[in-house]
């Protein structure tokens, strides 16, 4: 590096510097994620096809599982909803808005 120092051993053009080393750190972010890459490749090369396509296909099972799971569940809490609010009494109903045109007079002393 051909550059001058200040008094205090920090280099003059600091502008300059701080792009070397956002420049530097930049490149070396791309090996990092060029070697994650080939690290994936190589452990993906140490399975079979076959067992590629019966691990995608449980995958796609396991979820297919739960979707049913959750939707069962739904339909379980809906209907209980509607259970509920057949048995509701009117008092048990939350109290309905009292805006409008009629109109409350309130004195306070």
């Amino acid at each position: 590096m051909d550059e001058k120092l200040n008094g205090n051993g920090n280099p003059e053009n600091t502008e300059q510097t701080t792009n070397d080393v956002w420049d530097a750190f930049t490149r070396f972010a791309e090996h990092q994620r060029k070697a994650i890459d080939e690290a994936g490749r190589a452990i993906d090369a140490l399975f079979p096809p076959g067992f590629k396509e019966h691990g995608g296909e449980a995958r796609r099972e396991f979820v297919k599982g739960f979707k049913v799971l959750v939707d069962a569940a739904i339909n379980e809490l809906e209907k209980a909803n509607r259970e509920l609010e057949k048995t509701r009494k009117p008092q048990d109903q939350p109290p309905t808005s009292t805006t409008g045109k009629a109109k409350v007079k309130v004195q306070i002393d």
